[in-house]
């Protein structure tokens, strides 16, 4: 059985596959500074409740963005699981396909393995866009090479950031907003009109321009937890699949064990 870790910059995301099959999976906010030890108490309880023996675990891989969380995610899985991590990206676990930018080494994990899992499963030219702490636009030719993208503040980060950067307005919860209409008759409307719909212009415009510049046809995949949120505003994704980033990981630990 494997473990597939997702470490993000707001959460990380512990799956358990066989194979390809993912069979459950659990998330926990990120904390760099969270032991091994840590770490151990909380999977073991949710290894429990799900029935499922840690000698059952044989493979684990790890992909982050957070590199100061590898060092004690290594200590979980030498001390308490007794097998050796692979690390996305590195040793046998290369990413194995041609990353076409000038800083290739400063591609984040999450978006190669992004690109990892999409190629494998939808084939053709592919623009990913991976709603996250920051909202990423990845474009993947039919070879499955890497090309480039976009990075764009996540959402939330723009509430964030409008709501501490004013005195009066207030904190609101992303939703779609009850009406198509964007003339907000107050305060909270506006805010939500600004943010969510602000939002999806923003991504409707940029993978229009991603496609331009591919000039051939490209189908569109999101990923994250506000994909679903988004689908049900525009008609621009050709798939949502939210677990994108954790079924690279299974990929690139299924390519390690067979090299």
């Amino acid at each position: 059985m494997l473990l597939a870790i997702d470490v993000g910059n707001t959460n990380a995301v512990f799956a358990l596959y066989n194979g390809r099959e993912q069979l459950t999976r659990w998330r926990i906010a990120t904390d760099a500074r969270r032991t091994g030890d840590e770490y151990a108490v909380w999977l073991m309880q949710l290894l429990a409740l799900e029935g499922i023996d840690k000698s059952e675990i044989d493979t684990m891989i790890v992909g982050t963005v957070v590199p100061r969380a590898v060092h004690n995610i290594t200590v979980l899985a030498q001390k308490y699981l007794g097998i050796e991590p692979l690390i996305a990206g590195e040793g046998a676990a290369e990413y194995g396909f041609d990353i076409d930018v000038d800083q290739p080494k400063s591609l984040g994990a999450d978006r190669a393995l992004n690109a990892i899992a999409a190629h494998d499963r939808y084939k053709g030219d592919l623009v990913v866009i991976d709603f996250g702490t920051a909202t990423t636009f990845d474009a993947v030719d039919f070879n499955g090479a890497y090309k480039g993208g976009i990075i764009a503040p996540g959402i939330n980060l723009s509430l964030d950031a409008l709501v501490g950067n004013t005195a009066k307005l207030p904190r609101i919860a992303i939703r779609n907003p009850d009406t198509k209409s964007v003339i907000g008759r107050n305060t909270e409307d506006q805010m939500l009109i600004g943010v969510f719909w602000g939002y999806v212009a923003m991504m409707e415009g940029l993978v229009a321009r991603m496609k331009n510049e591919i000039g051939r046809p490209a189908k569109v995949i999101a990923t994250g937890g506000l994909a679903v949120l988004f689908d049900e505003a525009t008609d621009l994704f050709d798939a949502v699949d939210t677990i994108l980033t954790l079924d690279g990981l299974a990929i690139l630990a299924e390519k390690a064990r067979s090299a």
